[in-house]
Order: C-alpha cells, then sequence, then structure tokens
C-alpha cells in the first residue's frame, strides 16, 4: 500500500527479516458522485482500465443520504502486477491516503475535503464546477446557497493539481454525460500511468454511447492539459442574484400591446423592465385581464421613489401568481418541461422517457379549488370533512408520460378558467390587498420598500405556504408598530432577513 506523502509511481522498499522486499505501486483514488451522475459507471471503467493493463484492481462504493440527492463514495484501489503474490486493499478511503479525488459536483469535492481526502502533497483533484443544490441550502427561506468561490478556493489551496470546469456542460455539449469527461479529464491529468488511447479502448468495449461518451472524453482530455486552471470562470451564478430583462418595443400578443403601453406612459423607465417581468408572469399564471390588474395593483405607487416602484413591481407580481395545484398541474404538464427532462437525460428521438410525479394534496388543497360558496358549506360539515380528508390527504404518484396520467393532470390545470372564482383565490386577494393597503399608506419610501420586499417570505403551497405566511403576517405587525420611528426601515430589514435565514423561527 502507499504510504502518505510517497511519491507518486515510486517503488518502496521495507525490511523483513533482515531482506529489502520491494513493495509494488499502488494508486488509491476516491470518486464522489449523486443519484444518476454515473458515478458505478465512471468506476467500472477505471476497473475496466486498470485490470486492461494487467493491474489489480477493487472498487467499493459507500451511498449517501437524501440530503444529497443520493450522495455516494466510491473507493478503488489499483495495484501494479504482482506475479505470485496477493495484494492485500483497503474497503475505504482514508484521510491523507488519496491520490486522485474525483468530484462530480463542486460541493462533493468541498466534501471530500472535510472528510480529509484532499492533502496537498499527494492528491490530484478532478472536479466539475458546476452546483447541484443539496437540501440544506433549499429548506432556507431566503438564499441558503454556500459560496461555491470559497469551497473552490479551499480545495485549490489543499489539492497538489487541481483540474475543474464545468464538466457537466461540456458533457452536454458532446451529447453525452458527466462521468464520461470526467474520465477524460482523468485521462488527460496524467494522474494514471495509463495513454489516452486505453482510455478510449475502454469506453469503446462498453458499447453504449461510445461515439457521444468518446467525444467528450477527448474534449475534457484536451481540456485538462491546455486549461487546468480556468474553474472560476465557469462558478455558477447566483440563481437570486437575477436582473430583468429590458421591456420589449412590441408585445407577443396584440392584446398585451396596450398593457406594454400603459408602463411606458405611467411608471418610471427604471420600474420598466420589472413591470415587464412581472406582467409577463401574470399573465402567464391567468390572462391578460388579470396582467391588467396586475398594473391597477401596482399602480399607487407610481409616484413614490424608484425604488418603492421597483419592489411593488416585483412583489405584487409574485403575490398575484401564487402556487396551487392548478399551476403545478400546468407546469408539470407543459411541452417545454418535457423537453427539458429529455435533454437532462440525453434522450434521443427514439427514447422513451418516462417521469413519475409525487403528489400530497391536503383537504385545504382541495377545498381551495371549489366555489367559496361550496367550500364554506364543507366547512361547516365536520362529518363530512372526516369522511373526505383521509381520502385526500394521502400521497399519489402520477405517470404524466402516460395518457391516463397526463389527462389527469390536464384536467386539474383546466380549473385555471375558474380560478377566480375559487376559495383560494379569494383568500390571497383578501391577504395581498391588507398588505398593498398597509404599504401605500406607509409615507415613509424607506420602509415602505422593506413592506414590500417582506413577500419573500411567502412561497411554495401547502405547509410551506402556511408558514411562510405566518412569518410574513408577524412582519408587517411589526412593521406597522414601528411606523414613524427614524430606523424602522432598517429594524424591519433585519427582522425580515433573520427569517431568512432561519428555516425553524
Amino acid at each position: 500500500m502507499n504510504t502518505p506523502g510517497s511519491p507518486k509511481g515510486e517503488y518502496r522498499t521495507a525490511q523483513h527479516e533482515g531482506n529489502p522486499v520491494t513493495r509494488p505501486r499502488s494508486l488509491n483514488i476516491a470518486v464522489m458522485a449523486l443519484g444518476g451522475q454515473g458515478g458505478g459507471v465512471l468506476v467500472d471503467w477505471l476497473v475496466a482500465l486498470a485490470e486492461r493493463a494487467g493491474w489489480t484492481a477493487q472498487a467499493t462504493s459507500v451511498a449517501g443520504v437524501a440530503q444529497r440527492t443520493g450522495a455516494t463514495v466510491y473507493y478503488l484501489e489499483i495495484v501494479e502486477p504482482t506475479p505470485g503474490r496477493e495484494p492485500v486493499m483497503a474497503l475505504m478511503a482514508v484521510p491523507g491516503d488519496v491520490d486522485v479525488l474525483i468530484a462530480a459536483e463542486l460541493m462533493e469535492a468541498g466534501r471530500a475535503l472535510e472528510r480529509g481526502l484532499i492533502t496537498p502533497d499527494r492528491t490530484t483533484v478532478i472536479a466539475s464546477s458546476h452546483r447541484t443544490y443539496a437540501t440544506q441550502e433549499k429548506v432556507v427561506p431566503g438564499n441558503g446557497l454556500a459560496d461555491s468561490a470559497a469551497v473552490l478556493g479551499l480545495v485549490r489551496e489543499a489539492s497538489r493539481h487541481l483540474i475543474i470546469h464545468d464538466m457537466q456542460a461540456l458533457a452536454l455539449s458532446h451529447g453525452s454525460v458527466i462521468s464520461a469527461s470526467l474520465f477524460g479529464a482523468l485521462a488527460g491529468s496524467g494522474a494514471l500511468p495509463f495513454p489516452l488511447a486505453d482510455f478510449e479502448a475502454v469506453v469503446e468495449a462498453s458499447g453504449v454511447g461510445v461515439k457521444a461518451s468518446l467525444k467528450a472524453l477527448r474534449a475534457a482530455a484536451l481540456l485538462a492539459v491546455d486549461a487546468p486552471g480556468a474553474a472560476p470562470l465557469s462558478l455558477p451564478a447566483d440563481p437570486m442574484l437575477t436582473a430583468p430583462r429590458p421591456l420589449p418595443e412590441r408585445a407577443a400578443a396584440p392584446a398585451l400591446q396596450p398593457l406594454l403601453d400603459r408602463i411606458r406612459a405611467r411608471f418610471p423607465r427604471a420600474a420598466w423592465p420589472w413591470l415587464g417581468e412581472g406582467l409577463a408572469r401574470v399573465v402567464d399564471w391567468q390572462d391578460a385581464a388579470y396582467g391588467a390588474e396586475y398594473l391597477d395593483r401596482v399602480a399607487p405607487f407610481a409616484a413614490r421613489s424608484e425604488a418603492v416602484v421597483i419592489e411593488a413591481a416585483r412583489w405584487v407580481a409574485v403575490a398575484m401568481s401564487y402556487d396551487d395545484v392548478i399551476r403545478v398541474a400546468d407546469l408539470k404538464t407543459r411541452a417545454e418541461r418535457a423537453a427539458r427532462v429529455r435533454a437532462e437525460v440525453n434522450a434521443g428521438a427514439d427514447d422513451v422517457v418516462g417521469t413519475e410525479e409525487y403528489f400530497h394534496p391536503r383537504l385545504e388543497e382541495a377545498l381551495g379549488v371549489l366555489p367559496r360558496r361550496w367550500a364554506d358549506r364543507l366547512d361547516e360539515s365536520p362529518h363530512l370533512k372526516a369522511w373526505l380528508a383521509p381520502r385526500l390527504d394521502r400521497g399519489r404518484r402520477i405517470h404524466t408520460h402516460t395518457l391516463r396520467g397526463h389527462l389527469q393532470l390536464r384536467l386539474v390545470a383546466g380549473l385555471r378558467r375558474f380560478r377566480r372564482g375559487n376559495r383560494r383565490h379569494a383568500e390571497e386577494t383578501a391577504h395581498l390587498q391588507a398588505w398593498l393597503t398597509d404599504a401605500a399608506q406607509t409615507p415613509d419610501d424607506a420602509l415602505a420598500a422593506e413592506m414590500l420586499r417582506c413577500r419573500r417570505l411567502v412561497k411554495g403551497y401547502s405547509d410551506t405556504h402556511a408558514r411562510g405566511s405566518s412569518r410574513f403576517d408577524r412582519l408587517m405587525q411589526a412593521a406597522l408598530e414601528m411606523r414613524g420611528q427614524p430606523d424602522a426601515a432598517q429594524r424591519l430589514a433585519a427582522l425580515r432577513d433573520g427569517l431568512l435565514r432561519d428555516a425553524n423561527a
């Protein structure tokens, strides 16, 4: 076995009963991958690569948990030919004893560093700079994303040699998967004593997606040789920091042109892009008449400061396009979503791609799509509610690629035309109007802008929406109590930021 810090590729000797014994060269490789990234395929290729050269190979894996979408640690030891001797190999990576670390996502490299699998005197790190966000990042009400640049800096400092690029994008550009580009980067790194031709032969022997995989392999190998350290340019941008598109000159549909003209005539120029984005959002959610209603709701803020108008344009649109079961069913059955899923799995024209959607509607969601008077009558009947609850409040798995599953969701999405008359819309509209009235009646522009920004706490549907709404209501009550105080805006912003950081507050 290699000893930590030993020069790569050298033979070492040990004393055995007074006689020097030459130990064979061995290389230890750890692969950190998420579910669906082909980590198992990559390890199979590595085993085949070693055995093709006559080396002994042993691979193990330890499956992860759902917080990292099935993150798995694969460990591989390869030992050069040892005629007449059977090498003894470990079952799991040991801190300080890894020669090559392959990470199929940036934070997986950070996780390897945290486990001590990267050492500056020994480890070559090959990683993809793209992000797949963990559950811990998503559950935070605000921006809970880890600092990619900080993690990259630590990995760069701790590794002996670092090759990092967006390996997923590179693979997709060649019609392949990330395991092929990572395998190619390893070939180009020179970390293993095998020529590129051997890597290519292993992929060819696999017999699946050979042409595309070879393209991705060769491109990644060249990238590893020519520009191994260009990673900062490909770090993912913060998805919370997005800029609106300019307001278009002409609307996509004639019915929307008067709304664009109204934006230009009645609102300050600085708010035009935000109003354009908000208008597109609410029209997609409902229709052009709902877009006119959106502008009506923002109009009372048109004479306020630019900051207030922009925040109104942003958050009124979000509030008016709330998530409900109708919206979820609509989005899950759109053609562009099916096309995106097919692209993500690199499906060919003749491939059949199936999707299974999990739904767990509560009785409240079912009542929400009913006309308000019907829902109120059901609320008055405890026995009927008790009978309905167990029949509605249970998980369902719907296969949207089947005719039956697709039609089920399209039926729910078709309730969109009746949405303005249902209970949920009446409740959301009342909540929205109370919020806007309080903000409009607040003379302090800084405080009014912060009150509008507080809508960021309300998101999702079901329990997530209920928790966010409860926090939002507490903030609005605090804002009303702080009116007239000189530091009210700063204090409200601090309270909001605290709630956004703490999912359990």
